[in-house]
């Protein structure tokens, strides 16, 4: 069941924000949530996010067009406005200067050794779109992706065209670019909304009053956000980012931290709030050490003076 005893007379869309409140804040504060968040990722591993988003995208959304006559997914199911995948191509091969970026050195060394998050979640998705999975479960996933992109993706967005220096056409950004329909503007503010508020309506129809099905999504939402939260663990730490114990992950993952280096000088304009936590930390390290040898210094001095 979900995080929380719930009345599962209640809307599954009331039940799936309630149910899994603990597991979105638990992605919230993964570090490479925040590093993500914050436009810190080197370009590099931008881009290999990316690409791992891609095949999270491409299996996600193979099996939706697969089952998009189940009565529980057809009400959510409008490809046009809310598919990723061909937007995440275009992102990565913007980056890359080359619309065919599958043989690009990143991805070949991705696809060589997928991250074990990664296969995780592709499996999932792809086992659920069988004839021996439970396709009505996609909706949980569908949920945890699209409503993310539609809410705090666009804050990422920002963040992201700012940090890499991105042009305001939208190139480098499209993945979080929506429109409200074939030929539509893009997505402003309200349009937003009223794509939420839309998406919300739809699951209740489809799920209706199952409350055995609504208890089984929650759960699978929860798992969906753990495994996005395990994406996380596989991004290496920024340049200026320090961390001090693995960056571990509750399903068994376990990623060590990549060697720190000094953030190079010419990159000190661009941060200086990440160096002076870096002056902040070392001193916290290593203040008493200093302190200590000044007064060992000292006491010496006064032996010397008898």
């Amino acid at each position: 069941m979900g995080e929380v005893e719930e009345d599962f007379s209640q809307p599954v869309s009331v039940l799936l924000r309630k149910g899994t409140a603990k597991a979105h804040e638990n992605v919230e504060h993964a570090p490479g949530a925040a590093w993500l968040a914050r436009g810190e990722l080197e370009r590099f591993e931008y881009t290999r996010f990316l690409m791992m988003l891609w095949h999270v995208y491409s299996a996600l959304e193979e099996g939706l067009d697969k089952h998009k006559e189940n009565t529980v997914l057809a009400p959510t199911y409008r490809p046009e406005v809310l598919r990723r995948a061909e937007a995440l191509s275009l992102d990565i091969g913007y980056i890359l200067g080359t619309p065919d970026w599958s043989g690009h050195p990143i991805h070949k060394q991705l696809e060589k050794a997928f991250p074990q998050p990664l296969t995780a979640y592709v499996n999932r998705l792809r086992y659920l779109a069988t004839e021996d999975g439970e396709s009505s479960l996609l909706l949980a996933h569908a949920y945890v992706r699209y409503l993310g992109d539609l809410s705090g993706g666009q804050i990422i967005r920002r963040r992201i065209a700012k940090s890499y220096e991105f042009p305001k056409n939208g190139n480098g950004v499209r993945f979080y670019i929506f429109y409200a329909g074939k030929g539509e503007p893009e997505a402003g503010p309200s349009e937003m909304k009223e794509l939420k508020e839309w998406y919300r309506a739809g699951m209740d129809a489809g799920v209706g009053d199952d409350e055995k099905l609504k208890a089984a999504l929650v759960d699978e939402a929860i798992l969906a956000f753990k495994l996005n939260q395990g994406l996380f663990t596989t991004l290496r730490v920024p340049q200026w980012a320090e961390m001090s114990s693995p960056n571990e992950f509750d399903l068994g993952v376990s990623v060590p931290p990549t060697p720190v280096t000094l953030l190079p000088p010419e990159s000190v304009r661009t941060a200086p709030h990440i160096v002076k936590g870096q002056q902040a930390s070392f001193l916290s390290r290593y203040g008493l050490l200093l302190v200590g040898a000044l007064l060992l210094g000292i006491i010496e001095l006064f032996a010397l003076m008898k």
